[in-house]
């Protein structure tokens, strides 16, 4: 498969026509979510944490008070996933509910509210936290709003478990700035950590809706059949237990049992590995791209859990495997496959994407090596920058093509 699709020939076409095939780089971008965010995700991913190490060396000019790490983790969660999910739901949400897709000028408020708190975060700029604050927290509730909206016009509660997720993340975001802006480092970290684990709860409910469809897909390309139906009890088993584990951190209960909580989340993201088991189609980059975020998310709260229960395990390690691995992978496979499905192509992926998933599994291996002691720490993360950075520019040079083409505006293959 080719990604890059063909512009339309417009020789030969009568003037007038040919004016009616004029499509503006900001129209096409602005059709759909996942035609303007999912490149700033790219964007945000590959330059940021480059930036951080090589420009700054890790420590953030304008960061006086909150330490680099916990503006490092907020940016990653906020700015390049958060990206990647305003660009998903902002799709996914109109074709789960048959509604029209959110278009046009509303989509720049929203980027434009994203962008403000990631210029910001790029220095960490500690004076600016409250501007950052509310750009973050505005379009955090503008798809909450969204979500309410189609729920509420469509008499329909397909979204009822995302709306309260995205609540939960708000709420997060918002304890966190507080925290931020009143100089309060540890209790940031804490809380930013908990934002982190609330992604993960909102990665098991996303691989739910879209595993089984792309599987499917894979198993059989005519879509005449549905080969592949997993157990009705893993469709929120994952995201269930993470939100057990959730709860136990913010009601403060002790290190034990929060390591108890944690081990148990990780198995249930683990459960879901058992979803890749479909014979030999499973070695297929699309199928692998479902199951290894939650196989590396479900292995970093393991070692977060067995840290928290006396195992000599630094939890940066964990926290780096969960988010990094799990989310980054993920973030990865839903840009590639959903940018397929939604400008008019099918499976499967092109080779760019399977080089971008063995990079980026590579850079997390290498920011892991200073946790058992391999490598310095400042080589590691350079180099582990590098490679993160290459991983999503391999994804954009592959997709910036076809999701700025006009010749794909309106079409939707696959899922």
């Amino acid at each position: 498969m080719t990604l890059q699709s063909p512009i339309p020939d417009l020789r030969g076409i009568p003037p007038i026509e040919h004016a009616k095939h004029r499509v503006g780089l900001a129209d096409v971008l602005t059709d759909e979510g996942f035609r303007l965010f999912f490149p700033l995700a790219a964007l945000h991913a590959a330059l940021w944490p480059f930036l951080w190490i090589a420009v700054q060396g890790y420590n953030l000019l304008g960061a006086t008070q909150i330490t680099s790490s916990v503006w490092h983790m907020h940016e990653m969660l906020y700015g390049s996933f958060g990206a990647a999910l305003i660009g998903f739901l902002t799709t996914a949400f109109p074709e789960w509910t048959d509604t029209r897709p959110m278009r046009g000028r509303v989509l720049w408020y929203f980027a434009g509210a994203w962008g403000v708190a990631r210029v910001i975060g790029l220095l960490g700029a500690d004076l600016l936290t409250p501007l950052a604050a509310l750009a973050d927290l505005a379009w955090l509730g503008g798809l909450i709003a969204y979500a309410v909206w189609i729920s509420w016009t469509k008499r329909t509660d397909r979204l009822l478990a995302f709306i309260g997720w995205l609540a939960a993340f708000a709420l997060a975001e918002a304890v966190t700035r507080g925290w931020m802006i009143s100089g309060a480092s540890f209790e940031a970290a804490q809380a930013v950590k908990v934002a982190g684990l609330i992604f993960l709860g909102m990665l098991g409910l996303a691989l739910a809706r879209i595993g089984v469809p792309v599987t499917n897909l894979v198993l059989d390309p005519t879509e005449q059949t549905s080969p592949f139906r997993p157990h009705p009890g893993r469709l929120n088993l994952a995201s269930g237990l993470v939100a057990v584990a959730i709860a136990g951190q913010v009601a403060g209960l002790s290190e034990a049992v929060n390591g108890w909580l944690l081990v148990a989340a990780g198995a249930g993201l683990l459960d879901r590995v058992g979803e890749g088991f479909v014979g030999r189609d499973g070695r297929r980059a699309e199928i692998v791209a479902l199951w290894l975020p939650p196989a590396l998310a479900g292995a970093g709260l393991l070692w977060l859990g067995a840290g928290q229960l006396g195992a000599p395990l630094a939890p940066a390690g964990g926290w780096h495997l969960a988010l990094m691995g799990g989310l980054g992978l993920a973030v990865l496979a839903v840009m590639s496959i959903a940018g397929l499905f939604h400008s008019g192509h099918t499976l499967p992926v092109a080779r760019p994407v399977k080089w971008a998933i063995g990079v980026m599994l590579a850079s997390v291996m290498v920011r892991l090596a200073p946790e058992l002691g391999v490598i310095d720490p400042f080589l590691a993360h350079l180099a582990a920058s590098i490679l993160w950075a290459a991983a999503f520019g391999l994804w954009l040079v592959a997709y910036w093509p076809l999701l700025s083409d006009p010749a794909t505006l309106g079409k939707h293959e696959g899922c």
